[in-house]
């Protein structure tokens, strides 16, 4: 007798079992049942599977007790996920997901899956790439069991759904999708678990095949999903009605809808007072202007508008280009690319070895280019005041975006000065007008003005003012909390 695959065609044991052991690492283990001499075996794939479980478990019933059917067998096993099946399109999937398959040798119409998965998940550590002095020190994990055990830590509430699907049509990535049923608009919901199940491609090993394959404008430099390492935002932001995904593998959780203004917002900003985080977060936008737009400045101050520039810095930037054989724009194109040469350099390497490469290389270059004559040492300090500035952007995704930035200015300032600027700029407000995050306006709350949203936008007021949510989620419960007319909180 054999086994039927969706094909129709018969799947003989011996035909399976001769494919699978080209693997090493499949092992076929036969027994016989003592009370009633029954034959029976296991399948699996030992690397995915903790051996002990079977040892521990498994074995010594089906070894001493009797059982006539299978059936019988369940009864007997003292697993939690065991499941009786008789459909082989099941096996592949099942053996290569963690599960040992239990076979008897006289019904080969019938089997059993067992749950023995080896979990091998690296232990917690403090978030990397979002530090912060204030708050809590956990990151998530690349098991994706884990990284929803730390959420639902922080909302032990039967409103949290957490809804599962595999995408890859190789990999078989499973991904979970959290919201919290009654506040969560169900059209968001079903935009993302449509995307998500449209994906069409061989092999998902981070979430970030994820945020390009579903995202709105694919072709945009601007994230549209928001990036995260931290439980504690991703709690923030399911109170708040949006959505969460994780993908098994991966140590990040994406958030949608998102808008801009969300990837220069520290989460570190809602555990310090509201005049300080909104202090801070307005650095963080002028850090990002100053960053894009300084050294175009300088290019098209030089090159065509040098009678705007104060007598007194005229005089120090002439002595500074007097010995200088190249015109703004490549002395400019040089110290930039130098920078970026440097940051690939330092992220690439180990982490000592690179920080040192930073530092020194900094120095050196920076050094040698101003007494070779090759650069001044005015753009030289405007280079790097902008590459300290990019810095301040926490989330490293929009950090990269704005890094890109920088290059079209400088090629609109060298064309047409300061006119160029100002051409480039609308260029850009035009993209960002027209982009979206799951079907909701990107700029929101700026554009289209939400006067209700702007408590947490490019400031953040008091806890006590923002007990609505945001408008543009349109959630099912807009208050978050009660409130009188003085905007505190009601007992």
């Amino acid at each position: 007798m054999g086994w039927f695959s969706k094909q129709g065609k018969v799947l003989e044991r011996d035909t399976l079992e001769k494919i699978l052991k080209r693997s090493n690492d499949f092992k076929k283990v036969s027994y016989i049942n003592e009370p009633t001499n029954r034959p029976f075996s296991f399948w699996f794939i030992s690397t995915l599977i903790d051996e002990n479980i079977l040892q521990d478990n498994v074995l010594p019933y089906l070894l001493e007790k009797p059982f006539e059917k299978i059936e019988d067998v369940k009864k007997l096993i003292a697993l939690a996920d065991v499941q009786i099946s008789h459909n082989p399109s099941e096996i592949e999937q099942k053996l290569f997901h963690g599960y040992a398959l239990l076979t008897l040798d006289n019904d080969s119409d019938h089997f059993v899956f067992l749950a023995a998965q080896k979990e091998l998940v690296r232990s917690i550590s403090p978030p990397e790439v979002e530090f912060s002095v204030i708050g809590p020190k956990e990151a998530f994990v690349e098991s994706i069991n884990q990284n929803v055990n730390l959420i639902r830590k922080r909302l032990p509430v039967k409103e949290l759904i957490v809804e599962e699907l595999t995408i890859g049509s190789l990999s078989k990535t499973k991904v979970a999708i959290l919201y919290l049923e009654g506040i969560v608009d169900p059209a968001n919901v079903n935009t993302v678990m449509e995307r998500l199940k449209n994906i069409k491609f061989d092999a998902i090993t981070d979430s970030s095949y994820v945020v390009q394959l579903i995202s709105d404008n694919k072709n945009s430099p601007f994230p549209q999903l928001l990036d995260t390492e931290r439980p504690d935002r991703v709690t923030a932001i399911l109170a708040e009605g949006k959505i969460a995904i994780f993908v098994d593998g991966s140590p990040h959780a994406l958030i949608t809808p998102t808008t801009l203004v969300e990837f220069f917002s520290s989460f570190e900003d809602y555990f310090l007072n509201w005049m300080l985080s909104s202090f801070f977060r307005l650095i963080r936008l002028f850090a990002v202007a100053f960053s894009i737009l300084v050294t175009p400045v300088y290019v098209a101050a030089l090159s065509y508008h040098y009678e705007l520039i104060p007598t007194d810095l005229m005089n120090t930037l002439v002595t500074s280009r007097r010995d200088i054989p190249l015109p703004p724009i490549l002395e400019a194109l040089f110290l930039e690319l130098t920078i970026e040469l440097l940051r690939e350099a330092g992220a690439r390497l180990p982490t000592k070895v690179g920080q040192t490469i930073g530092i020194v290389g900094g120095i050196v270059i920076g050094t040698a280019s101003v007494e070779a004559g090759l650069t001044s040492n005015v753009l030289l300090i405007i280079v790097a005041l902008a590459a300290l500035a990019s810095f301040t952007t926490p989330v490293y995704k929009m950090g990269n975006a704005i890094r890109l930035l920088r290059f079209p200015f400088l090629f609109f300032a060298e064309l047409w000065g300061l006119l160029g600027i100002v051409l480039c700029f609308c260029f850009l407000m035009t993209h960002l007008l027209r982009l979206t995050s799951l079907n909701r306006p990107f700029l929101e709350p700026l554009y289209p003005p939400r006067m209700t949203d702007l408590k947490d936008s490019l400031i953040r007021l008091p806890f006590s003012k923002q007990s609505l949510r945001p408008q543009t989620l349109r959630t099912k419960k807009p208050v978050r909390y009660p409130h009188n007319k003085k905007g505190d909180i009601d007992e």
